[in-house]
Parts: structure tokens; sequence; C-alpha cells
């Protein structure tokens, strides 16, 4: 088993993972740094949640290799899969999914107080947060007071709260307005960009990312306007940008994975409950 690259904080290769003989997954191979955003585009039923939920520790890959900051996810037992998504993940999914009876800072203060912080300082997290994602006004109404779309910029600053190493966001826009869509996209990534919080986010409509622009050039950069993710991939019927990666303990003859840029060989198996406690850190986050 290869160690991933250093400066990957999240690291996968040869991915396969299917549903009763089905494939989701055929080889995902692919490596994000600290701080980067990437936004995994295609059609529905290509993937994307799969993908995102074995990157998450939420699957496990029926093979292939994850890595979270140089810890390998594909080998931890249940416990410490989730373990490492309370305490280092983040997860926005398509509905807000929010508690009815609590207000929105205190959905939002929810992870925080879960994970023993105390009740005015996760308070002023939360607010802060709210403030940061344009719904400061909303804190002390209830989700069923709220517009759809301030639901789910809730659901983001409940996500962003506990700082997670990583946010994951499995089509965060889809329930919106297409007028809403780009607005959200841009407050998450803007949010987390700030914060140097790590972003994988996906997305049906790939119109909703703004296209990206040549470095090292304003000018193109200021005709495009700002993009939203550092890079932009496709994910079409479980194959990363229509390839398939070489699988576990293949080699792949040119030295360069072509399935999304991440090198490594094979693939560890095993499933025994290591603590991974390498993997944490101070912050906590909850998936809902």
């Amino acid at each position: 088993m290869a160690a991933p690259p250093d400066n990957d904080v999240l690291w996968a290769r040869g991915l396969h993972y299917s549903y009763g003989g089905s494939p989701a997954l055929q080889g995902v191979s692919l490596g994000v740094r600290a701080g980067e955003i990437v936004s995994v585009t295609g059609p529905r039923g290509s993937g994307k949640t799969t993908l995102l939920s074995c990157l998450s520790g939420q699957l496990t890959p029926h093979n292939g290799e994850i890595w979270f900051n140089s810890v390998p996810m594909h080998t931890l037992g249940r416990t410490s899969r989730e373990r490492l998504r309370r305490d280092r993940f983040g997860w926005v999914g398509s509905e807000p999914q929010l508690i009815p009876e609590l207000t929105a800072w205190e959905n939002t203060a929810l992870p925080l107080l879960l994970c023993g912080a105390g009740h005015r300082a996760a308070r002023k997290a939360a607010v802060e947060w709210l403030d940061r994602l344009d719904v400061g006004d909303c804190a002390r109404k209830r989700p069923g007071a709220l517009l759809q779309s301030e639901r789910q910029r809730v659901a983001i600053a409940r996500a962003l709260a506990p700082a997670p190493a990583i946010l994951f966001a499995d089509e965060p826009t889809a329930p919106l307005h297409q007028t809403e869509r780009a607005q959200v996209l841009r407050t998450l990534t803007t949010a987390a960009r700030s914060h140097n919080i790590t972003v994988v986010l996906t997305t049906h409509e790939p119109a909703v990312m703004l296209p990206k622009v040549t470095p090292h050039d304003p000018d193109a950069a200021d005709a495009a306007g700002p993009t939203l993710a550092d890079r932009n991939l496709t994910l079409v019927d479980g194959r990363l940008n229509g390839l398939v990666s070489p699988g576990p303990g293949q080699a792949n003859n040119d030295g360069a994975d072509e399935n999304g840029g991440a090198d490594g060989k094979g693939m560890a198996a095993g499933d025994d409950d290591s603590d991974g406690e390498d993997s944490k850190g101070a912050a906590c986050s909850l998936s809902v």
C-alpha cells in the first residue's frame, strides 16, 4: 500500500462500488489539496452521491483506497469512520434536514453543543456563521418560517460552524430556484475559502459553476468573472471524465492516473477497528 501525496488532504484511488450488481463507481481516482474547492458535475445517476458518500466515510468502497491526512479510511472500522466524520467532516445535502423544533441558531449550534462546546460559545459561533451566510436575521426563527433558500443557508452554516477539515456538499442547490443557485453556491464557497475549509461538492447542472479562467490572466478573469471552484471534474456512468483507472493492484503503464490525478498503488483490505486517532483534530462536525 503506497501512501498518498503529502499535499493531498483527501486522496482516493480505484474506487469501485455497486448496488445489487449495478456499478455506481468504476475505478474513480482523485486527489484534493487542503483548502481546495473541487466540483464534480454530471447527470443524475452518474454516481456523484455515491462518490461523496464513499469519500466522507458513509459508505465503504467495495474496492479501492481512500486516505484522509495520510490515514487509510478504507481500513477503518465503522466506529472509527463515524468518529472521523463527526470530528473532521461536514455534510450538506440537497435537503436541509433541520430540526423543526429548534430555531436557526439552535440548529447551527447543535454540532458544537454535541461536541462539548459551552452554550454561550456555541451560540456566538452559530450567530456569526448565520451572519456570514446572510441569514443572521433568521437566527430566532424556526425552519417552518423560513424560505427554502434560507433553510439551505442555515444547513450550510451548521456544517461550517465546527470548522471541519472538509465540507462535502451533495447537490446543495438542487431544490432552489435557478436565480438562487449561483448565489447560494457563491456564499458557500466564499465562506469556506475565508476559513481555509476544503470543499468537495456535486451538482447535476454544470451551468451553476462559472467557467474556469486562465491562470495569471487578469483580463480573462475580469471577463469571465471569478470562478467558484478551483477544479471542475465530470462523472459519467461512474467514471471520472469518462475514463476508468486501473483496478486495485493493477499497474498504470504511464505511471500517472488518468482518472483524477491521484497517484498510488494497490489496495489494503481489512476492516479492523483502528481508532484513527492521528486523523483527529479539534474540529467537530455533524453530518445529517
